[in-house]
């Protein structure tokens, strides 16, 4: 329970800050922070049945982000201020939220490879809300971005994999979180990026309608 708020609390802050960024009122800082944080885990609990969703359940679940999005109302810049640690926490919920997504799933019936999907939606699905709202094309699709999606989708295929096998304990569980966890920390030192499409840009060009080769002069 205090590891899920952890991360809820974290979500909600990367969701506030996009919408102080963006000029959102007050509404629409609290609105953006709680659709962050629980947008993932509310798509899983609706699609594995667990229903009304924990987020309607737990009166915890609704008021913390509600508390992220009053620290950054307050102390924006202060809290820009520690973003890189402020990333570093979120790898860690993206890391958690990814491991006990698909877990959750597997417990109400679900296949463990299916379960891994819901898991990764678990992670990312606020995220991607977010910058919907926010008027952005979504983080984990672009390559001008860290690599978000992969951490994820790394430690829940892990879990899959230990579900099939019956290995599945505290301490393999424990492995995926930080394997993603790890990766995503790498990333950001590093900025690692998903790889295009064989033959990057003369595949974008191709597509593009444009035959690959010389660009034009102008002038």
């Amino acid at each position: 329970m205090v590891a899920d708020l952890t991360g809820i609390f974290i979500f909600a802050v990367t969701g506030a800050l996009v919408a102080v960024r963006k000029r959102f009122d007050v509404f629409g800082i609290a609105a953006l922070a709680e659709i962050t944080a629980l947008g993932g885990g509310i798509f899983r609990d609706l699609v594995i049945g667990d229903v009304p969703p924990a987020a309607f359940r737990d009166m915890g679940y609704f008021i913390t982000p509600l508390v992220a999005a009053a620290l950054v109302y307050f102390l924006h810049p202060a809290v820009r201020r520690i973003g890189g640690a402020v990333q570093v926490v979120d790898a860690a919920g993206l890391a958690l939220f990814s491991v006990s997504g698909t877990v959750k799933a597997a417990v109400w019936g679900i296949e463990p490879f299916h379960a891994a999907a819901i898991g990764v939606a678990t992670a990312v699905g606020g995220g991607v809300l977010r910058d919907l709202l926010a008027g952005e094309i979504p983080s984990l699709l672009r390559r001008d971005r860290e690599m978000y999606a992969l951490p994820s989708v790394l430690a829940a295929g892990i879990v899959a994999v230990l579900l099939r096998s019956g290995l599945l304990g505290p301490v393999s569980s424990g492995a995926a979180m930080l394997a993603a966890f790890a990766l995503r920390l790498l990333a950001l030192r590093y900025g690692w990026r998903g790889p295009l499409a064989w033959k990057g840009e003369e595949a974008a060009e191709t597509a593009g309608g444009r035959e690959p080769g010389p660009r034009p002069r102008t002038g």
